[in-house]
């Protein structure tokens, strides 16, 4: 870690009891490289054995890494939890601007304990920590005009949202969207450890700078990290195709999830490549904060409206090879504007349900 680096500071929120505190724990961070290592240390502090997944006694753990602000590609906040799912660990990531909002916070990790009473979302603004009422949003599916309001005022922010019902009454089958309406946190089902806790988000905000030693030396490499993201081969490819350029090299190596896992190769993987959408719908690239890679990738998809002829709202619906496989070769289908149109309705429609779920 740097001196003085907030990284090491961890603030601990307190649902039940509407409370927060900040302790430097610098133990987390030298113990290991990256906020995985992080999160599952407090993990293993925070929620006993035999804890139930939508008890109060569930920890939701975000955590980011010592590179997160300071470097590209480090853009990925890491959630923890027990997973409703599976009883056992649940890990999650996002992209978006999160994980550089929590560093400019001056955080390198936060603890949601306990459950509120009532419907909240958490304002996290540098040191100060807003318990707001979500009462008025309980119900509503992303996006949600109230929260952006507050993402204005804090300045740098990120607003993380979940669908309308208990994570309990839920099954478990929750994700979470971000600012950009896309699902964020999955497929570990941390929005059904929201919606057990009555918290229907976050937005964090923080105005932090962080300080190098050498800045020349800094300079020079953080930009030859910048070429080998944005020039190498490697990394080209998800910037034209997104990871939806992964569809056809798995069909080739017969691992592409066919048919309910009953077999690997797709007859119409062609259909639901990278490089078909590419070419037939893509409207725009999105990149997460501090990443010049923009692999997320948004079709355009026109939906006639019933009673209007010719009439047509068109949509930007993002897609990846997830989506792609657990709504088209895993079911069987072929036909690439039915898929999107599926992925679509998962996330809109379907109460904020994860592809894959």
């Amino acid at each position: 870690m740097l001196d003085n680096d907030p990284l090491a500071r961890v603030l601990y929120v307190d649902l039940s009891r509407r409370s927060f505190s900040v302790k430097p724990r610098p133990d987390l961070f030298e113990a290991g490289l990256g906020g995985t290592g992080a999160a599952i240390r407090l993990l293993e502090e925070e929620c006993a054995p035999g804890t139930d997944p939508f008890a109060p006694g569930n920890p939701i753990i975000l955590t980011v890494g010592p590179l997160t602000g300071l470097y590209p590609l480090a853009s990925k906040t890491i959630a923890m939890f027990k997973s409703p799912h599976t009883g056992n660990l649940g890990e999650s990531h996002a992209g978006g601007r999160s994980a550089v909002a929590i560093r400019m916070a001056g955080y390198g990790a936060i603890v949601i304990r306990g459950a509120s009473v009532t419907p909240v979302y958490l304002s996290i603004e540098g040191d100060h920590v807003h318990f707001r009422d979500a009462s008025a949003l309980w119900g509503r599916i992303a996006p949600i005009p109230p929260l952006c309001p507050a993402r204005a005022r804090a300045g740098c922010g990120r607003a993380h949202h979940h669908a309308h019902r208990p994570g309990r009454r839920a099954g478990g089958h929750l994700c979470l969207g971000d600012h950009r309406d896309l699902p964020a946190l999955r497929p570990a089902w941390a929005g059904a450890v929201f919606g057990s806790k009555r918290l229907k988000g976050l937005v964090i905000a923080g105005r932090r700078s962080l300080s190098v030693a050498d800045r020349r030396a800094y300079r020079a490499l953080y930009d030859d990290l910048f070429k080998a993201a944005t020039q190498s081969s490697l990394m080209k490819k998800y910037h034209e195709l997104g990871t939806a350029m992964n569809v056809l090299p798995l069909n080739a190596m017969g691992a592409l999830p066919t048919r309910n896992l009953q077999q690997g190769h797709f007859e119409g993987a062609e259909a639901i490549s990278g490089e078909h959408l590419a070419e037939a719908y893509l409207g725009r690239r999105v990149a997460c904060a501090h990443c010049p890679v923009a692999c997320i990738h948004l079709a355009a998809v026109r939906f006639p409206y019933p009673k209007e002829p010719y009439f047509y709202k068109t949509s930007m619906i993002g897609y990846d090879h997830e989506p792609l496989f657990a709504v088209g070769s895993l079911l069987g289908g072929a036909t690439d504007a039915p898929d999107l149109r599926a992925c679509s309705s998962c996330w809109t429609r379907r109460r904020s349900r994860d592809w894959m779920s």
